[in-house]
């Protein structure tokens, strides 16, 4: 379904959620919002593929449609590894859930509806949180990550992906201009784009990259890698140490 949310004008525009009404045309929205999103997912399935031991878990953190899942599960190296996806959203669980047994049915994957702040995390050889982090609470992001980095050991990967804010004023605004001209050339009206930009204000809180990989060694991360890059949108991968 095509995402139309935003393209009536409203008196009052609500905080933006992961209700019915997103999940219906999630698809759609964040291949129209988030450039290269289609070739984080399948280098998503990539690099779990080659970090994956066997035995171990692999987590989709904050999993919406499952669409990390699903990549992780086509290149799953070893039929001993759990996949477990979680989100916070009866929503997307519900339509991640006919997605998954649609297009991976040979693949068991474990899906729970709850916050990812509290969920139970062991023998993760490879945790995802692909543009989840940024709508955790600042106060929060830290003990999810000293999180997910306990349940790991040397030599695992935590995948990231993030919108991010640049600390020059000047270069954050051409980045997010560019952003916004990647969604006009999408197809969305500067309406939507303001509309939605309003709904996600004090919901989506980007960092600094310098932020991310701060937090990332403070958590026994040693290695981090930015692999891809496109305006403000980045994707992380870091080796635990």
């Amino acid at each position: 379904m095509k995402d139309d949310i935003y393209a009536q004008p409203r008196d009052a525009v609500a905080r933006f959620s992961f209700d019915e009404q997103v999940a219906a045309v999630f698809p759609d929205m964040i291949r129209r919002s988030v450039p290269g999103y289609g070739t984080m997912i399948d280098m998503i399935g990539v690099l779990s593929a080659r970090y994956a031991r066997p035995g171990t878990r692999l987590y989709d953190l904050g999993a919406s449609l499952g669409a990390a899942t699903l990549a992780m599960a086509r290149l799953l190296p070893h039929r001993d590894c759990e996949l477990v996806a979680v989100d916070n959203s009866d929503a997307m669980i519900a339509r991640a859930r006919t997605l998954l047994q649609a297009e991976a049915p040979q693949v068991p994957v474990t899906l729970r509806c709850e916050d990812i702040r509290e969920t139970a995390l062991e023998r993760a050889s490879v945790a995802v949180l692909n543009f989840t982090l940024q709508f955790v609470p600042l106060e929060d992001r830290d003990a999810l990550i000293q999180r997910i980095g306990a349940a790991q050991q040397a030599g695992d990967i935590l995948i990231l992906s993030e919108k991010i804010r640049f600390a020059d004023a000047e270069e954050d605004a051409l980045q997010q201009a560019l952003h916004h001209a990647f969604k006009r050339n999408n197809g969305y009206s500067d309406l939507e784009i303001s509309q939605k930009r309003t709904a996600l204000e004090n919901v989506l809180v980007p960092e600094t990259l310098a932020d991310h990989e701060a937090r990332l060694q403070a958590a026994g991360y040693t290695r981090v890698h930015v692999w891809f890059r496109c305006f403000n949108f980045m994707s992380l991968v870091a080796v635990r140490g």
